[in-house]
């Protein structure tokens, strides 16, 4: 086989590789992605709204849920911030008498702010149609990551 032949095989053979390539690029199903113009504290209240498919009443209700939640939420985070300023502040007096009591205190901080996430999703259970019990109870698997420190959301499913 002469030099040509050989070069003109490898040539179609590059010229077939990268249309492949090419073609694996452009039609392949890009990656879910979240919108970003969402805001990142509205997330999850959009994944929920979602997976749960609620019309437009539940909507505005579950607005509400959330509002009195936060709300909770951030009284909550405010006792515990004012706890930890006192807590630290035990470290320039050199006294820890009240050490024991500051940290029982933060600990009972972050059980009501358990108890006040659960008692939300209790909540928007109740806001469910019999129907959507079901996706409800599907959502209830990732219901700990909405809360975790790094919130690293569930991704939408895929229906």
């Amino acid at each position: 086989m002469s030099k040509i032949k050989i070069l003109t095989i490898a040539v179609i053979g590059l010229l077939i590789m990268n249309l492949a390539v090419i073609g694996f690029l452009f039609l392949r199903k890009p990656p879910m992605r979240e919108p970003s113009h969402i805001p990142p504290e509205d997330r999850p209240k959009m994944i929920i709204i979602e997976r749960l498919h609620f019309d437009k009443d539940q909507v505005s209700q579950y607005e509400q849920l959330i509002s009195q939640h936060r709300n909770m939420i951030r009284k909550l985070e405010e006792g515990i911030r004012n706890t930890k300023n006192s807590l630290y502040s035990t470290l320039a007096e050199g006294s820890v008498l009240n050490k024991d009591s500051l940290e029982n205190k933060l600990g009972d901080f972050q059980k009501q702010i358990e108890e006040t996430h659960y008692s939300h999703f209790a909540d928007i259970k109740k806001l469910c149609k019999p129907d959507q019990v079901n996706y409800f109870n599907d959502l209830t698997v990732d219901l700990a990551r909405f809360f975790a420190p790094g919130k690293n959301l569930p991704p939408p499913p895929r229906d």
